[in-house]
């Protein structure tokens, strides 16, 4: 029986993360400990559970399912809810918002800064189709992925990283403790580290990279499933324990900016701010590097991960170098119309989406305790899916929902639900769902003697 040496299941936990850890996990601690301040620690917190803790519990929930995918896994509420969630969450990990941020981010952050003029729409989309062919010439094969992302991007990455990272704590610009924190931070700083880990995408990430690990532990000639599922635990703890690292030193350098720097517009410019002052002009070309680089490989694997599952999931349909092609150019389309309308309708889709996924992961970890059975994963995901609608709708932009009148459902459901006004209108809704549908399982299961 094969067994995987403690390297190879290293190099299989550096490609997970350098699948997981692109230009958002950087920008968004950064972000968060600028504003948190002296919270920065009970921020990170929160930002640890969504950010890594819950993309642990995906990985590790389709591996003990032992599931052949989300599809399989999602289906097990039903195989119309499997199929509308599997492609939703692909979508909006893939073309529809990360994978086009990936290079909007790139460009914005690193590249436009070493413009001498700054950049504008041309451009953006001449660097953007240079990003997507680089992205797509690594796609279209995807039995490498392993080599490429776990051997030579995410190494390169960190060598990045790591030059920016040190240089500032070894040199703060600031106490942590002396700095005030601002805004949600300094009411409920945990709770907003939470909502902040939804803007990494990494916990629907964890529920789709899953397959990739298994098919690369697979590779690695491991078949037996119990093996199989053990082996891909053991690399997202270990990919996680890294990430988590990253984003704590991040979260900090951000605390400690604000002792020269007040807060900036988003996790970018602070990262800007910082390089610039530690390395002058070089810092623009380290910070380039560190973003265009993380991107490139976070990309790669959203590409190769999309079109894997949409290839399973529709058998007679294109092939996967199709999806992958078709994949790039919608990407590419939709980074060019700018960072900002990408940010500004991923966040209600990610209020959507997140409830479910969380609830789809617990429901997973713990079917033992209810036999799996269907009418509780019906149950709870439908109340939780009817709650988080009302997420959805709150997030959407001010003008968008004046348009469509929603405001007075907005403001009902806040009234209603509680820990609505904090993010959390979801959770007891689906609370409700699981204690029904256990209550249905008790009520029906055959009675012994």
């Amino acid at each position: 029986m094969k067994k995987l040496k403690v390297r190879e299941i290293l190099l299989v936990a550096s490609m997970l993360f350098g699948m997981f850890f692109g230009a958002g996990n950087l920008i968004f601690p950064a972000s968060m400990g600028q504003t948190a301040g002296s919270s920065v620690w009970l921020a990170s917190a929160g930002l640890l559970i969504t950010g890594v803790g819950l993309p642990l519990l995906g990985v590790a929930a389709l591996g003990i399912s032992r599931e052949k995918g989300l599809l399989e896994l999602s289906s097990r509420v039903s195989r119309g809810y499997g199929l509308f969630f599997t492609c939703l969450l692909y979508l909006t990990i893939g073309p529809f918002f990360a994978i086009p941020r990936c290079a909007t981010v790139s460009y914005t952050v690193g590249v436009q800064r070493l413009l001498p003029q700054g950049g504008d729409r041309l451009a953006l989309a001449v660097f953007s189709l240079v990003f997507f062919a680089a992205v797509l010439a690594f796609s279209l094969r995807p039995g490498e992925i392993l080599t490429w992302i776990g051997k030579v991007l995410n190494p390169l990455f960190l060598c990045f990283l790591a030059v920016l990272v040190v240089r500032a704590l070894l040199s703060p610009l600031g106490e942590v403790s002396q700095i005030a924190p601002e805004g949600d931070y300094a009411v409920n700083p945990f709770a907003a580290g939470f909502l902040e880990g939804y803007n990494t995408m990494d916990a629907l990430a964890g529920l789709a990279f899953g397959i990739i690990v298994v098919e690369a532990i697979r590779r690695l000639g491991v078949e037996e499933p119990g093996k199989v599922a053990k082996y891909t635990i053991l690399s997202g703890v270990f990919s996680s324990v890294l990430m988590g690292v990253i984003y704590l030193l991040v979260a900090v350098v951000g605390a400690q900016s604000r002792g020269l720097f007040p807060v900036s517009a988003n996790g970018g410019e602070a990262l800007a701010q910082i390089a610039q002052h530690y390395f002058g002009g070089a810092g623009a070309l380290i910070l380039a590097c560190t973003v265009t680089v993380a991107c490139l490989k976070t990309a790669v694997g959203l590409i190769t991960s999309c079109s894997e599952t949409f290839v399973k999931m529709f058998p007679g349909g294109p092939s996967y170098r199709v999806w992958a092609v078709s994949f790039c150019v919608l990407s590419f389309l939709l980074a060019n119309l700018g960072l900002d309308a990408i940010i500004e309708y991923s966040g209600p889709v990610l209020m959507f989406l997140y409830p479910l996924a969380i609830a789809l992961i617990l429901l997973t970890l713990l079917g033992g305790l209810f036999g799996n059975d269907g009418r509780v994963l019906r149950w709870t995901v439908g109340f939780t899916a009817a709650a988080a609608l009302f997420d959805f709708l709150g997030a959407l932009p001010a003008g968008t929902r004046a348009l469509l009148h929603l405001d007075g459902v907005v403001e009902l459901a806040g009234t209603c639900l509680p820990f609505a006004g904090a993010g959390f209108g979801w959770v007891c809704p689906a609370l409700v769902g699981l204690v029904i549908g256990l209550a249905l399982r008790r009520l029906r299961a055959p009675r012994t003697r």
